[in-house]
């Protein structure tokens, strides 16, 4: 008899308005409080933004948001629970929002990364991303602001 108790597989499922509690949750955690309100989550649920949320067994433990437009989609925001990170779920999620943007008509998806996120840089650099530009003091910081590094990928 095994000890481990297996994983249960990762289950993706588009978001809810009933959601936003535990979007703005996983925010706080993964972002220290310096990403999105609960009222950008809703805004972006009730304009049609394509929100998906990945479950693992214990509820909702990541989403993504990507909004398209003109062959052009933007992801908006991905984040994983800090406690679930490193089982791959935000794969899981990436891939969802390219399948998303790609059934929307999307050629190419944009994002926007801070450089101190080295986690989240190497795995948009996997997904096939490329450093397309720069925008100056996008971020808040602790020590005031950090760039954003734009990235690209060709669906």
């Amino acid at each position: 008899m095994s000890a481990v108790v297996p994983l249960a597989a990762p289950v993706l499922r588009p978001l809810a308005v009933a959601d936003i509690d535990r979007l703005a949750t996983i925010e706080g955690r993964a972002y220290h409080q310096q990403g999105w309100t609960r009222g950008i989550f809703a805004d972006c649920l009730r304009v049609g933004y394509c929100g998906w949320g990945v479950e693992d067994g214990g509820g909702l433990a990541g989403y993504g948001f990507v909004s398209v437009a003109v062959g052009e989609s933007h992801l908006l925001n991905l984040a994983v629970d800090p406690p679930s990170q490193g089982r791959g779920l935000g794969r899981v999620l990436l891939a969802q929002m390219f399948e998303s943007a790609r059934e929307w008509g999307a050629e190419c998806m944009f994002l926007e990364v801070r450089p101190s996120n080295l986690r989240a840089r190497t795995l948009y650099a996997s997904a096939g991303f490329t450093e397309f530009g720069r925008r100056r003091g996008y971020y808040p910081a602790a020590d005031g602001r950090e760039d954003a590094l734009i990235l690209c990928r060709r669906l």
